[in-house]
């Protein structure tokens, strides 16, 4: 245990996700002084079910150092994993080994505590670490992922929590052996549920408002030519639209706002991934098209009263309720950060506001991953948006701090 223990740094980056994680790399090559903390692909080890797959290409699944030599693919040939670019889905137990090894090799000096608090001082920030260190910094990069945006119904708040909580609470879905599950949502998670309790033997149903859409998977021989220029795939589907959105952040960012906030609530919804569809397709009773009206215990369990567009109703009887309903930022949830810092950042709808570097209404607080998506466009939703985030963050906190990166490279050489 430290107790008492006072450090400085000039970058403080909060979380070790793929996004922490890359952009510490390349603070690291670049020289910069910083401190990165957290445990490595937490919310992918401890919030996402076994057996899950990524919906993302194996291609656009990469974290990255800047000489992009540390691939997922090259990860998998060492370890005679089966890969293909497009092909092969991608376990998430494959991509959080790939996650830890990234960090031993390309970001050794992790610290693996948790941050338990942050506020502003007048050298910057205070960083008050577990295990009593606390650490001062210039700057602090905020790369905790979703882990404060989990969203449930309204309409299921009421529910005890022991028969109705977020998908993000369940890394083995052993636990609901002999119990009648309803997963409510449409997109990956839902499916990705519903298909591993199915194959559990544990009764699972899925109520969606929506029709529930597969991806198509990406054609296995080579494109013309013209299908590249046209629809281009830079990670994120065939589409060039949407291509666009992954090659530049930067000009998503100069969009008027009430554009790019619509832009990224309805550009690519959710949707369950191709390689799931037989596990549950006449497989999965599927309840598409209704709305949640009520949710009350009974003594049978839960029964949900539901109805769709035209007034028609139906009732739902389970003994829990998994609510895949996605995840929205919101700084208000964010209470490692104090309330005083909280309350200085501007908002846009929950998110913070941020500058064409990823810096907050507050100098030296910077978001990214999902909290910076309303800025920068929906490829900050998937792990693909941590590329250009990383090169274009490291860039302008090397051009920040050109005296704690000097003197951070002297002392890597004495070393």
């Amino acid at each position: 245990m430290i107790n008492n223990v006072e450090t400085k740094t000039s970058v403080a980056i909060v979380g070790a996700g793929p996004y922490g994680l890359s952009i510490a790399a390349h603070l690291r090559a670049r020289g910069v002084a910083y401190r990165i903390f957290g445990s490595p692909m937490e919310m992918w080890r401890e919030h996402c079910p076994r057996g899950m797959f990524l919906k993302s290409d194996a291609f656009a699944a990469d974290l990255y150092d800047p000489k992009r030599q540390f691939t997922l693919k090259g990860f998998c040939a060492q370890h005679n994993l089966p890969y293909h670019d497009t092909q092969i889905p991608v376990a998430v137990e494959t991509f959080v080994d790939y996650g830890v090894a990234f960090q031993k090799a390309l970001v050794p000096d992790l610290t693996e505590r948790m941050v338990r608090r942050v506020s502003a001082v007048r050298e910057g920030y205070r960083l008050e670490i577990e295990g009593g260190e606390l650490v001062t910094a210039r700057a602090v990069v905020i790369a905790t992922g979703v882990s404060h945006c989990s969203v449930i119904p309204e309409e299921l708040q009421g529910l005890p929590p022991e028969r109705c909580t977020h998908s993000s609470m369940h890394p083995d879905l052993k636990e609901f052996d002999g119990r009648r599950v309803l997963v409510v949502g449409g997109g990956a998670s839902a499916t990705d549920i519903a298909a591993i309790l199915n194959t559990l033997d544990t009764p699972v149903e899925i109520l969606a408002r929506k029709p529930i859409e597969f991806h198509t998977k990406s054609e296995p021989k080579r494109r013309t030519l013209w299908e590249r220029i046209t629809k281009p795939n830079f990670g994120l589907g065939a589409n060039f639209r949407t291509s666009m959105y992954v090659a530049f952040p930067n000009l998503f960012h100069l969009l008027p706002q009430r554009l790019r906030l619509r832009i990224t609530r309805r550009h690519l919804p959710p949707a369950a991934g191709y390689f799931v569809r037989h596990h549950v397709v006449g497989k999965v009773p599927m309840h598409v098209g209704y709305s949640i009206r009520q949710a009350r215990v009974t003594e049978q369990g839960i029964q949900v009263q539901c109805a769709d567009a035209q007034g028609h109703t139906l009732e739902l009887e389970a003994d829990h309720i998994i609510a895949a309903t996605g995840y929205r930022p919101s700084v208000d949830r964010l209470t490692l950060l104090d309330e005083t810092l909280r309350a200085a950042i501007q908002r846009e709808e929950g998110a913070p506001r941020l500058s064409r570097h990823f810096e907050s209404s507050v100098p030296g607080l910077y978001f990214v991953g999902l909290p910076s998506a309303n800025s920068f466009g929906p490829v900050m939703r998937f792990v693909r948006g941590s590329e250009w985030t990383a090169g274009h963050l490291a860039r302008r906190l090397a051009r920040a701090y050109p005296g704690e990166r000097a003197r951070a490279a002297v002392a890597s050489a004495a070393t």
